[in-house]
């Protein structure tokens, strides 16, 4: 029978029968998934507490994304977990002497404070869709069930005059403000396990949970841009082949990403990834200069076994190239999605190399450990930690997009009913 980890596992040179990669691909993606629901969490707070008006638009785009990508986080913990069915202890008898055990508190927490912004924010639109379904007569079966969502969402707060939705401003400003540090402690508390492993000599440092935020706020804003300029852009595409029809092209202008929103939001983009790149840098120098006892095996798996990885693949193509691009003027749109995609996959590969390549070196200091990817799946278990696993997990938040996004409008051009 073999080992967990062991099928995915090459051995080189001195290494203990019992070590293996344990923490393979799902791994990777857990502090990833998170990661992206707290900084597309942020990128919302800069409209709604901070009030920079011009991002209103992707603002609101942001919130109800990170509320699909929230779903997810955990998904990749079940999918590595042997059963699975432990995890309901995360939740169920949540308390703080464990960080994994405190995940539930602060899951929730975060949840709970998502939610909340999002119903002050579409409270109107709730209000007036069910007043306009219960009006409706001979209503069909999708008609009946969509009123009585939107009578559901409602919670009976049928008020809407402009004292109400004033009121509904104020208190999501004021959630707003309280998701933005629980939103990053979400993700800062998974680099403080990490980063308080004291047997792994790669993970053991007090940088390790600002390191996982910084890129956190980044691959999230990263990411938003990316899918905020293809789904409009498709959008656009759907709605001009509509006006061609009707010989007219009224709305086509409004589907557009506009580029001077797109420019501010790679600003700030520009701006957490020179932090969150400095702190990887000051990190690895700092290592270098204190040489420690374990730096000798680390400094053969950073310059040599993952060098790839960590310099051309993360260093370079995911974070030098697209400051390159964002720092060149006239940022066109598309060059800004380019930049996105690169920093997403940046932050992805930062995530591959601090999860495999802490564990690529033996506890002998003198042995190797190779990660090969399950690329094609022979068991449940191979698909889990595989390819098409992962690519599972990436799919479920756009699934889950779409549905909101029929009770949750994210773009401009819907018929939604929220103040200004």
């Amino acid at each position: 029978m073999l080992i967990h980890g062991e099928i995915w596992t090459m051995k080189e040179l001195f290494v203990l029968p019992n070590e293996n990669i344990y923490w393979a691909l799902q791994i990777v993606l857990y502090p990833f998934m998170t990661g992206l629901v707290a900084g597309a969490f942020v990128l919302s707070s800069l409209y709604h507490v901070f009030g920079v008006k011009k991002l209103k638009d992707i603002a609101r785009f942001a919130l109800v994304f990170s509320f699909s990508l929230l779903f997810v986080a955990p998904i990749p913990l079940l999918l590595h977990l042997q059963q699975p069915f432990r995890a309901l202890n995360v939740f169920m008898t949540p308390h703080f002497t464990s960080a994994i055990a405190s995940f539930g508190v602060i899951f929730f927490t975060y949840a709970s404070i998502v939610a909340i912004e999002l119903w002050l924010l579409y409270r109107k639109r709730f209000v007036t869709e069910s007043i306009r379904y219960r009006a409706m007569k001979g209503k069909s079966l999708f008609q009946a069930i969509a009123g009585f969502i939107y009578t559901v969402l409602t919670l009976g707060a049928m008020d809407i005059s402009e004292e109400a939705i004033h009121r509904d401003e104020k208190a999501t400003k004021i959630a707003a403000g309280i998701g933005i540090p629980v939103a990053l402690f979400l993700h800062g508390y998974v680099g403080f396990i990490f980063g308080s492993v004291k047997a792994n000599a790669l993970w053991m440092t007090p940088l390790m949970p600002v390191i996982f935020i910084a890129s956190a706020v980044v691959s999230g804003i990263a990411l938003v841009i990316v899918v905020y300029t293809l789904t409009t852009t498709a959008r656009r595409a759907l709605e001009k082949r509509k006006a061609a029809r009707r010989q007219g092209y009224t709305m086509v202008n409004k589907l557009q990403a506009d580029p001077d929103v797109i420019r501010l939001t790679a600003k700030w983009l520009l701006g957490f990834l020179v932090f969150a790149v400095s702190l990887e840098l000051l990190d690895l120098l700092f290592r270098g200069y204190t040489a420690v006892k374990s730096w000798d095996a680390l400094r053969n798996v950073i310059y040599k076994d993952d060098f790839v990885q960590e310099f051309i693949l993360q260093y370079g193509l995911g974070e030098i190239l697209p400051m390159i691009l964002l720092v060149l003027p006239k940022l066109s749109v598309r060059r800004a999605a380019l930049s996105g995609l690169l920093i997403v996959f940046g932050v992805l590969m930062m995530r591959y190399n601090v999860v495999i390549g802490g564990q690529a070196f033996s506890l002998t200091f003198s042995g190797f450990m190779h990660y090969r990817m399950p690329i094609i799946p022979t068991d449940l278990e191979t698909y889990k930690e595989g390819l098409f696993g992962a690519l599972t997990v990436f799919a479920i938040p756009f699934v889950l997009f779409s549905i909101f996004n029929r009770f949750l409008p994210a773009y401009n051009d819907s018929n939604e009913a929220h103040a200004d």
